[in-house]
């Protein structure tokens, strides 16, 4: 199979089950809190993908040389970002629906060129700030504004998005020096879960007999959202630029908002539907923008 077409597969798998994978989340905190649950889901994605990683890449990483001191920090810094990534986005979904946390998510994909460019002075499209304007106004179509509650809830997600647009900068960056997928998101799964269960052991009641209640949801998140979906993420960005993976990338919320309605009776009136087609809209119009520009430099 063509190398791009697989990184786009991977990316389109990817997007689906993040979607749907923000209902179990939703679903799963009926006798845990947020960090447990952030914590117990990225564990399980790292045995998960442990068996992969000693078949597949752990010989390669033993012949290969590579500066493990920098590589360290990589995994460190990434690990940080997807536990408590996850874990805004858990403690967003107590105050919010699922429609208004995965779209607000979304959003990570606007504030990636502003990452690039404060930290790598790569330079920002004008097509960001139409983009911003518009997610902006599609925000408040979005959240109810006379809710303090919800408005709390859709200010952590905004918030969690910071995190995911530094993890996918971060992402691309490690590859080019560790070139190792299913090491990479396994690795930071495991130091993504000791990040988060540390404080839960603080803040929240660690039972493992309530974390067993919620296994359906741990489950699905963790083996296919925290475990596969990752390391779909990474084989998706090996082949495709960072451009075309966001786009594919933003569909999950369109397909959380969709999830959520039908699985969890979270009805989506016409001004919301309005606000996360806008969102969406943007989110690929600042994508699309500055590949349109390049060809037509080319032609």
């Amino acid at each position: 199979m063509n190398k791009k077409l697989f990184s786009l597969l991977c990316a389109l798998i990817t997007s689906f089950i993040w979607g749907t994978a923000f209902v179990a989340q939703d679903m799963g905190m009926d006798h845990i809190g947020p960090l447990t649950f952030t914590s117990a889901r990225l564990f399980l994605g790292f045995l998960t993908l442990l068996p992969f990683l000693i078949i597949i890449d752990f010989k390669k990483i033993k012949q290969d040389k590579h500066d493990f001191k920098k590589v360290f920090i990589y995994l460190l810094f990434i690990g940080f970002l997807i536990a408590y990534g996850n874990a805004l986005q858990q403690y967003a979904l107590l105050y919010t629906d699922v429609a208004n946390t995965a779209v607000f998510t979304v959003l990570y994909v606007v504030f990636v060129p502003f990452v690039s460019y404060f930290f790598f002075s790569k330079n920002i499209h004008w097509s960001v700030w139409p983009s911003i304007f518009t997610c902006l106004l599609g925000g408040l179509f979005l959240t109810e504004l006379d809710n303090v509650v919800v408005r709390l809830g859709d200010s952590i997600a905004l918030f969690n998005a910071l995190f995911w647009s530094f993890h996918i900068v971060f992402i691309s960056k490690l590859l080019r020096i560790f070139n190792y997928p299913i090491t990479i998101a396994a690795l930071q799964c495991l130091i993504g879960s000791i990040f988060t269960f540390l404080p839960a052991l603080i803040f929240e009641e660690v039972i493992f007999a309530n974390i067993l209640l919620e296994y359906k949801e741990i489950l699905y998140v963790g083996i296919l959202s925290s475990g596969f979906a990752f390391m779909l993420q990474i084989f998706s960005q090996q082949n495709l630029g960072p451009a075309p993976v966001a786009i594919i990338f933003s569909l999950e919320g369109a397909i959380a908002a969709l999830a959520g309605w039908i699985i969890l009776d979270q009805f989506l009136n016409e001004i919301k539907i309005f606000g996360i087609f806008l969102i969406i809209f943007a989110v690929i119009f600042s994508q699309v923008a500055p590949i349109y520009k390049k060809n037509n430099i080319k032609n």
